[in-house]
């Protein structure tokens, strides 16, 4: 286990230690940013039926150049008013239903009206379908709204919802037990002493799990003891996830590896081939998923990004699991990368992506100005400034 395991490699291996959980029946108004656990079929179609996209006069387009005798008034959410005859018209108000006979709708800014005398004004020749959302045009009933495994973000529901759901079966969301090790470790806001540091990993994963799991269980400031750290593994075993934070590396101090196998955990894989965070070890305790991070900031997030938001996604049901990479022209020259993956805290704008001059994994400072990673694979040639280079935005 000593080797370096690929990124790609260590990625698809902790995936194949997950299962995907149960799904669970929950209210539309619930089920934002949960995945769904069956394809949405449309139960309706939309439109229902033939309906004006705007503000206007229905009409026959055989009748298209006017003048038109109004007959009726069609609304929004009312049944469709009387059929039109030739030569006959109905003002029509965006949403309502076309009348039987109507076809196509003229534009109210493009007709005179004089009385019940309705003349055109522009438009000598409309375009049959004109300004008309066509029965089904949106979808069909039965067809696939949405895929198993699909984000329900907000336009998602709204689909959902037009397609004749109220409730959606999506799939649970698993609990995470973050588990941060450490004797220098102090509790947020407490005063430090020199040899002390406030314990902001374990506040960090929590808040990047924010909304994504059942349950963040947070044992946080597990002193460096072997007996306190089996105590605190051992309770957690409830949970779909545990997380460590530190403890991790070969240090006579790092416990975490010790530990879990003392409580009788499979580990699958040590040590990945990117930087930052080396240091990731993963495998299961029973049914439970072991990860352990890192504890220096920038690599406990990196790892975090790359690994256990993947693998909450995956247990969660979505079909889409690994982080998402954008590109961007480098603003500054880049050198060879070596042989692991590199992930550069960088900043995007308009100018494009720079890299911070320091990416000393410790510096919580420039992690919290980055808003990006730019992504160096393994044994990557040197790039110019102006190349475009991969990143994930964080």
């Amino acid at each position: 286990m000593s080797e370096l395991v690929p990124l790609e490699q260590a990625q698809q291996r902790l995936i194949a230690l997950a299962a995907r959980l149960p799904a669970e029946t929950l209210s539309v108004h619930d089920a934002l940013d949960r995945y769904l656990a069956t394809d949405l079929i449309a139960k309706r179609e939309q439109p229902a039926a033939d309906m004006s996209a705007m503000d206007g006069y229905a009409i026959r387009f055989e009748d298209r150049d006017g003048p038109w005798t109004l007959v009726g008034e069609c609304k929004a959410g009312s049944p469709p008013c009387a059929a039109l005859k030739a030569g006959e018209t109905a003002r029509i108000f965006t949403g309502a239903l076309l009348p039987e006979g109507a076809d196509t709708v003229v534009m109210q800014e493009n007709v005179a009206a004089d009385g019940t005398t309705i003349r055109l004004t522009a438009e000598p020749s409309p375009e049959k379908g004109r300004h008309v959302r066509h029965q089904g045009g949106d979808f069909a009933q039965g067809s696939i709204g949405l895929p198993a495994g699909s984000l329900l973000n907000p336009a998602a529901l709204g689909e959902a919802v037009i397609a004749g759901y109220g409730e959606l079966a999506v799939g649970k969301q698993p609990r995470v037990a973050v588990v941060s090790t450490g004797d220098e470790l102090v509790a947020p806001g407490s005063a430090t002493l020199p040899h002390q540091i406030p314990a902001s990993n374990d506040v960090m994963l929590s808040a990047m799990l924010s909304g994504l799991t059942a349950e963040t269980r947070s044992l946080s400031r597990i002193p460096d003891d072997m007996d306190a750290l089996c105590a605190a593994l051992d309770s957690a075993r409830d949970c779909d996830i545990i997380v460590t934070i530190g403890g991790a590396s070969v240090g006579d101090h790092d416990l975490v590896g010790p530990a879990f196998r003392k409580l009788g955990a499979e580990i699958d894989f040590y040590k990945i081939a990117m930087r930052p965070g080396k240091p990731v070890m993963a495998g299961k305790l029973g049914k439970t998923v072991i990860l352990a991070l890192p504890g220096n900031p920038a690599s406990a997030f990196v790892a975090a990004t790359l690994f256990l938001l993947p693998l909450i996604r995956v247990m969660a049901g979505a079909a889409r699991y690994l982080p998402d990479y954008q590109s961007a022209a480098t603003t500054e020259a880049l050198p060879a990368n070596g042989p692991r993956a590199q992930f550069l805290r960088a900043k995007v704008d308009q100018a494009g992506i720079t890299p911070f001059g320091s990416q000393d994994s410790a510096k919580l400072s420039v992690l919290a100005a980055a808003n990006a990673l730019l992504y160096r694979e393994a044994d990557a040639a040197s790039a110019e400034a102006g190349a475009i280079v991969p990143y994930i935005a964080i």
